[in-house]
């Protein structure tokens, strides 16, 4: 007889060897079991599941009832079962789901490796996470270092309301305002699943979790085994005439084993080459009368080539050409070494260091000739309409050079029930960082000149988690059991900054004119436990208490007194409660009540500087964002599908609000809080696993929220008004059709509201360069397995050539091709 045994989410599941990776993930072409939603049916299988069973002997029917009835571990803890099995062979269908709290009082969603590379286009691991539901990625293109997360109720420029992890380890990066998680650390294919967790419900989380939690689980080897892919874009963009191709590639290769010994070991090398389309344009607003106005100079030169349009606050406006170092050529390369060693069965170590390098080249491209047809990049010119002064480094180019490392180690234990713990420590550090910017526009800074730059090196950050949990055993969930989890945190940034003025801006060599840094460090204990007070209900109460302070803060100008910051302390306990009912052995209604406290970063607080083309006020003073959110989650699951409602109300105080002013140049940053915002919405999730045609299933997610500043005394015209970035509606939808293994077809289309960039609301014109306007638009993916361990995917991303923009624009119609090899 075989026995299949189905490993329940409560236990740790073995994660997914890369080389299984060609087929989901799923050892021998099996498809892996859905994620446990009840206690009671730990693990079902999906009737897709159920269907390729049918296809096998008859005697493994029982086998698998024997396996769900005893939720997959029922071996470990009764040895004569144990010895009675051990006469049968095993297959083993490995859950993906990744190894979170299954306790955890949050709402969340989840993909597989399966799904992903069936549904989407994935060049950078970010891709991810765009269609799930309340999400906004702003990735401007592939390879964007700023590719930031926006959720239910903050924006993309709130990036530290977002906590992004790879195996526990911490991604999101809060040194600079809008410096996005460090995606670079990890490859696409070796993404074995994504977890989003939505809002502060969960003790075991910092305050960065006021928004969203995003957990990544990468691949582990089980023998020998390793993937190669290739994958390449060609993007179509056309704006104020300026048309072209913009072409990226990728290669990666990983390779790893799992030795008899207990050791194991993955090495990951990835390169990628990428060019975007224009990210930004010169131009100049007419006054509210429609009137461009120049202060008076020398004779202006004769000029073809403006372009007019209308701006985001519904002004006329004249674009001179792409500028501010608007395309961007990167050549990224990640290096990482992932290790791991098991002592006995119940205990082990694993690691990772890894290795990161971009160099990335700007040029800029402008529209205007004289009347000889040469190229005007800067001066006092005129279309005989109207007259413009253009300033000397308007156009001016940028190059940038980082090099960044990251090492984390975890020792824990894997005890199914009873006690475990473990200790992770991780550390993150820009080894060296220069961004080089000219002082005059392209055709000149190519001969060099006095410019300035921006170094880093030094800047970085740590992190320290220890953790004990208990879980009772399978038995004892009936009788009023506890799962507890005792825990403390600790972290440690550090912002080092120094600008300098080059007298030839190619090097980075000159006098300093800036010098900023500081130091932020959070010590946190927090305890929770979940409690089955009866059959069908369970609660789960938490408790989370904060350290925080900021020390060394310093401002230092080239010529003038140091502005040295005093030291600041805060303290804050943040309380959580939730409420689940199993109301039905299909439904489930859950309450959560939590509150978060997210504390100001290091840039934040001092990073205020004047470089290039931008100019940012910080705020020393920043009172911490204080979060209470509530939410109401039913979801019923029925044959062929499920379908979850979510009602949430997030409300917070002292909300960490960075402004940006495009229409000034420099451009403006003011860092500052707004007293309070409340949004509250609701989303609605559901799947169909099959659709009457064989192969055929959908998805899709839809929220409605409304997001109002209610209180904010340095503003008052912008109370009442919507918040910034957070759309009305923002939804995604797809439709798969997988009827053999063989091959796959997806479309997905994605929708998301018109929003506001300006807190006042002003800029009312939301479709156009320079604002946050609607997105719209329909991806498709064919999926081709011809022969065992190679996938070949061609794809379009922005089928229907939608024109987005979040002040920058986002790409036009894309061309997707993936060639992959796994062994």
């Amino acid at each position: 007889m075989m026995q299949v045994n189905c490993i329940s989410d409560r236990c740790a599941p073995p994660p997914v060897p890369f080389s299984d990776l060609a087929t989901g993930g799923r050892p021998g072409g099996i498809a892996p079991c859905k994620r446990a939603r009840t206690s009671r049916l730990r693990c079902p299988l999906s009737p897709r599941t159920l269907a390729h069973m049918k296809t096998t002997t008859r005697p493994m029917a029982a086998a698998i009832t024997l396996a769900l009835a005893t939720g997959g571990h029922a071996y470990a803890d009764d040895p004569a079962a144990a010895a009675a099995a051990a006469a049968l062979q095993t297959i083993t269908i490995h859950s993906s789901r990744s190894p979170l709290d299954p306790n955890l009082p949050t709402t969340s969603v989840g993909k597989t490796q399966e799904e992903l590379r069936q549904q989407q286009n994935i060049f950078n691991p970010e891709d991810a996470l765009r269609n799930l539901p309340s999400m906004t990625i702003r990735k401007r293109y592939s390879g964007d270092r700023n590719a930031l997360v926006g959720g239910r109720s903050f924006s993309t420029t709130q990036a530290p309301r977002a906590l992004v992890s790879m195996d526990g380890y911490l991604l999101s990066n809060f040194l600079g305002r809008f410096d996005a998680p460090r995606w670079n650390m990890l490859a696409p294919e070796e993404i074995s699943r994504v977890d989003v967790l939505y809002g502060p419900f969960s003790a075991l989380y910092p305050g960065n979790a006021i928004g969203t939690t995003i957990a990544i689980t990468t691949s582990r080897p089980t023998a020998f085994s390793g993937a190669l892919r290739v994958a390449m874009q060609d993007q179509a963009f056309d704006q104020y005439g300026l048309s072209g191709h913009y072409r990226n590639y990728q290669a990666s290769a990983l390779i790893g084993d799992r030795l008899a010994s207990g050791l194991w070991y993955k090495l990951m090398l990835n390169h990628q080459d990428a060019t975007s389309q224009p990210m930004g344009y010169a131009s100049a607003s007419a006054n509210a009368a429609g009137v461009f106005t120049a202060p008076p100079g020398p004779a202006a030169t004769p000029v073809s080539g403006v372009v007019y349009d209308t701006g985001p606050f519904g002004t006329r406006r004249a674009i001179f050409g792409a500028n501010g170092g608007a395309i961007d050529h990167t050549r990224q390369d990640t290096a990482k070494a992932a290790f791991g060693y098991d002592f006995s069965p119940t205990l082990g170590a694993e690691g990772f260091i890894a290795w990161w390098q971009n160099n990335s080249v700007t040029r800029n491209q402008t529209f205007l000739r004289d009347a000889a047809g040469a190229a005007v990049w800067s001066g006092r010119v005129s279309d005989g309409a109207n007259v413009f002064v253009l300033p000397a480094a308007g156009f001016a180019p940028y190059r940038r050079d980082e090099h960044h490392a990251q090492a984390g180690l975890t020792l824990k234990s894997r005890h199914r029930s009873g006690w475990n713990g473990s200790v992770s420590a991780s550390s993150y550090r820009i080894l060296d960082d220069v961004q080089r910017n000219a002082g005059s526009a392209d055709p000149l800074a190519a001969n060099g000149g006095p410019g300035s730059a921006v170094v880093r090196d030094g800047t970085g950050f740590r992190s320290l988690d220890a953790q004990a949990s208990y879980t009772p055993s399978a038995g004892d969930w009936t009788g009023g059991a506890h799962a507890l989890t005792f825990g403390m945190h600790g972290d440690d940034y550090r912002l080092k900054q120094r600008s300098l003025t080059t007298p030839d801006w190619r090097q980075a060599g000159g006098a300093e004119s800036q010098y900023l840094g500081g130091r932020t460090r959070t010590l946190a204990l927090y305890a929770q436990d979940a409690w089955r007070f009866a059959p069908r209900w369970h609660a789960t109460f938490g408790l989370r208490g904060e350290a925080w302070q900021a020390s060394d803060g310093v401002q230092r100008a080239q010529g003038a007194a140091a502005q040295n910051y005093p030291r600041r302390r805060e303290q804050a306990w943040s309380p959580k409660l939730s409420l689940n009912w199993e109301a039905g052995a299909d439904t489930t209604l859950r309450l959560s009540a939590g509150r978060g406290t997210r504390f100001a970063t290091v840039a934040e607080l001092f990073q205020g500087s004047a470089v290039g083309s931008s100019i940012v006020v910080n705020d020393p003073a920043l009172k911490p964002e204080r979060a209470n959110a509530l939410e109401l989650m039913a979801e019923q699951r029925y044959a062929l599908g499920s379908l979850r409602a979510s009602l949430f109300q997030d409300d917070v105080r002292n909300t960490i609000w960075s402004q940006l002013n495009l229409n000034v140049f420099p451009n403006v940053t003011n860092v500052q809080n707004v007293d309070r915002v409340r949004t509250r919405g609701v989303e609605l999730v559901g799947q169909v696993d099959r659709l009457g045609i064989h192969g055929l299933s959908a998805e899709a997610n839809i929220a409605f929220s409304k997001s109002t500043i209610l209180e904010n005394r340095d503003h008052p015209p912008s109370v009442g008004k919507n918040w910034s970035r957070v759309p009305r509606v923002r939804s995604a939808a797809t439709l798969l059709y997988a009827p053999a293994d063989s091959w796959s077809a997806a479309a997905t289309y994605r929708y998301s509201g018109a929003q506001f960039n300006e807190i006042n609301n002003s800029d009312t014109n939301t479709d156009v360069y320079g604002a946050v306007s609607r997105v719209s638009q329909l991806d498709v993916r064919l999926l081709l397995k011809p022969v065992k361990g190679t996938e070949l995917a061609l794809g379009i991303d922005n089928l229907n050539n939608n024109r987005a923009f979040q002040l920058h624009p986002y790409p036009g119609r894309t061309l997707f091709a993936e060639v992959r090899y796994a062994f």
